[in-house]
């Protein structure tokens, strides 16, 4: 029963949470997290799942519009890093890979790696976005 009642709820969160657009990344995670923590842990897994959602949603939201065009407008570099892993959204950048402070955007940075631009929290070097 309980499992039933907190499944609907965090389904039900998941349908309102595109009205939501500015938090929208926060919503979308709390509600994931509380799905996938209701289905291994009961109703304990969901709240904690729920809250870990919600840290990782509003961690990896997309950063402004300006900060992606800016990335986009700057030179190629003369050397790009090529690393063998894959670079994922959500994962922090090898150390080998230079990266570069966004002016006017402290919160951050781009680099260039496997020919790919990606923007990036410079504190943890966490990749947030992927430069089409």
């Amino acid at each position: 029963m309980n499992r039933t009642l907190i499944v609907t709820t965090a389904m039900a969160l998941g349908v309102f949470s595109t009205a939501a657009s500015a938090g929208e990344g926060t919503v979308n995670g709390a509600a994931g997290g509380a799905v996938t923590g209701a289905i291994v842990g009961g109703p304990a897994g969901a709240a904690v799942g729920g809250v870990a959602g919600a840290i990782a949603g509003t961690l990896l939201d997309s950063p402004p519009k300006k900060v992606i065009t800016y990335v986009e407008e700057q030179p190629a570099p003369s050397e790009d890093v090529v690393v063998q892993q894959k670079i994922v959204v959500g994962e922090p950048l090898p150390e080998a890979v230079t990266v570069t402070p966004i002016p006017d955007s402290p919160k951050y940075a781009y680099a260039v790696v496997n020919h790919q631009r990606v923007i990036v929290d410079p504190s943890t070097r966490t990749v947030i976005h992927l430069v089409d």
